[in-house]
Formats: structure tokens, sequence, C-alpha cells
């Protein structure tokens, strides 16, 4: 028989201490890191708050809110804020708070590290003033809008007009009113947009004299380097009480109404003022001069623009 070989003097398998204690290591630093963040999460919901404090920016420029007034919005918060735990102050719901009121463009709430809550409010920023009847208001970019009073008053354009949002908002003339106040020479010459219709939107000027018939808010530039035109070549002319509108409704083309009547004289004169019982309109299409039509072509003066009524 075979005997049996001797295995006591056989090598045995090296152990891994040394992969073992980094592992330890790591389970112990977990640990650590949960008790810590535990702990840590505990102490913060027992934070209190040291004080409540209301940041408006540009206050000067548009005094439509204050903080006190938002002070008052919020009711007993400002108030009571100091000693809550900062965990039973809802940040959201202030900001949705504050952000729902007409005067606000928008509202942040932080809670501070040294326990302060900040909450900083923009007031809104109006664009333009609307007249729609016996209403008035003003209008951010995103349609926003409030009431116009005695105690607030801002610079901003004039829109006068019927609005049905569904068919034509003031929004819709944002980009008219933007490329005017870029225009030095249209921001000083344009007092007022009024909105007869959605394809006849009209320009008064601070001068004394013309309508603009505008037609619909579209074709900047053409529309407006024929308006140049008619005020840099065609007025200085026949006079700037010659016509009682100028149309650049149409493409390539100055229509222009003269006036029932003359402008009634200073009060300082004397004279009478002379009735003009005819009616002319001329037409300026492009390289054409004026009160000429293009060669084939008949002017689109069929309906000629209706001069405004004056009143007596």
């Amino acid at each position: 028989m075979k005997s049996r070989s001797n295995n006591s003097d056989s090598p045995r398998p090296a152990t891994r201490r040394g992969s073992i204690v980094p592992g330890l290591v790591s389970i112990g630093l977990a640990v650590y890191l949960v008790v810590a963040l535990v702990f840590a999460t505990r102490a913060g919901a027992e934070r209190t708050c040291t004080g409540l404090r209301i940041a408006v920016n540009d206050t000067a420029a548009f005094r439509f809110v204050t903080p006190a007034e938002l002070a008052r919005e919020l009711g007993e918060l400002p108030s009571a804020a100091t000693g809550m735990r900062l965990t039973d102050i809802n940040t959201d719901s202030i900001e949705q708070l504050l952000a729902a009121i007409d005067k606000i463009e928008d509202a942040r709430v932080v809670r501070l590290s040294d326990g302060e809550v900040l909450i900083t409010v923009n007031p809104m920023h109006p664009v333009a003033r609307i007249f729609d009847g016996t209403s008035s208001y003003y209008i951010n970019r995103q349609g926003k809008r409030i009431s116009a009073s005695a105690r607030y008053h801002v610079d901003v354009p004039l829109i006068l007009g019927h609005f049905n949002d569904s068919v034509f908002s003031p929004l819709q003339l944002l980009p008219l009113v933007d490329y005017i106040a870029a225009d030095s020479l249209w921001n000083s010459l344009v007092s007022m947009i009024k909105v007869d219709s959605p394809t006849d939107i009209l320009l008064v000027p601070i001068v004394r004299g013309q309508i603009i018939n505008f037609g619909e808010p579209k074709d900047f530039d053409s529309k407006f380097s024929r308006l140049r035109r008619a005020y840099t070549e065609i007025l200085p002319v026949k006079g700037w009480n010659f016509y009682d509108t100028i149309s650049v409704k149409w493409g390539g083309q100055i229509v222009a109404t003269r006036r029932h009547k003359q402008l009634p004289r200073p009060r300082f004169l004397t004279e009478t003022d002379d009735d003009a019982d005819d009616i002319t309109t001329m037409q300026v299409a492009e390289n054409v001069a004026p009160g000429q039509a293009l060669p084939g072509k008949k002017a689109k003066n069929d309906r000629p623009i209706p001069a405004a009524k004056k009143q007596e």
C-alpha cells in the first residue's frame, strides 16, 4: 500500500490582512459621515431665524413698491420671523405670494448663513402705458399690468386703443416701440401710438400737423425710410400743414391726404382761416418724384385716407 503523503510541511495560504484594514477604514468613515450628517440635519432643523429683511431694487427709478408695503403683504411673518425655526419659514410660498402682486416683477427668498431670511424684490419695469377706454395701466414685457394712478408716474411710450388680447394685444406693439426708441429722430418725433385696428396703427407726432398711418406693425425699415423721405423731401416743399394724413401702409409708397381745413392760427394772430374744399392726394413710389405715379400704374388713392375731423 502507498503511504499517505505528509502535508504538514506544505505552505499555507497567506492572510489578506493588508486588504481588510482599508475596507474597515472605509466602512468606519462612511458610518461617521452618516452620523455627522444626521446630527448636522438635526442641528440645522433647530436653527432659528435671526431676522427677516426686505430689499427692493431700483426704488429710485420705479417707486411702485416699498419694503414697508411688502411687509404688510406678508402679514404677521415679518414681526414673528425672529425666533422661528428656519425650516418653518417656507421660502417658496413667500416667493409665489410676492410674485403674484402686480407691482412686482419677481422675488427671491434665501436663508443666510447667519440665520437671517433675505427677501429681494425687483419692482415691475413698465415699458408702455396703455389708455383703453376709461382705464389706464402700465405693462411690462411679459404683459403683466399695473393700474396707473396719480401715485405712480413713469415716462414711457403711450399707446391708445381698445385691446382684446385674443385678437390684438399691446405686446404686439413692443417691437415698434423698441424701434422708435432706438432712433433719436423718431423717438423725439412720435408722441403716442394710436390703434384704430390691427392693420391701422397710427403714429401721432409731437409736431403739430399730421397723423401717420403706419399700417401693420411690421416692415419697420422700409416704412420708416419712406417716412423719413416725406419729412425731409416733401413736407419742407409742400408745407408742414399741407397734408392731414401721411400713410406708409402700402408697400413702396407714401400716400398723403390734404387736409379739409387749415390748422387754426395761433391766438395772437388776427387773420381768419381759409377753408380748403378740395382734397388731393400724393403718391411716392420707389425712385418716383413726389406727385407722380409709376408709368402704367394707377396710384392707390381710390380711397384716400380720410382726414381727421377737427373740432371747431
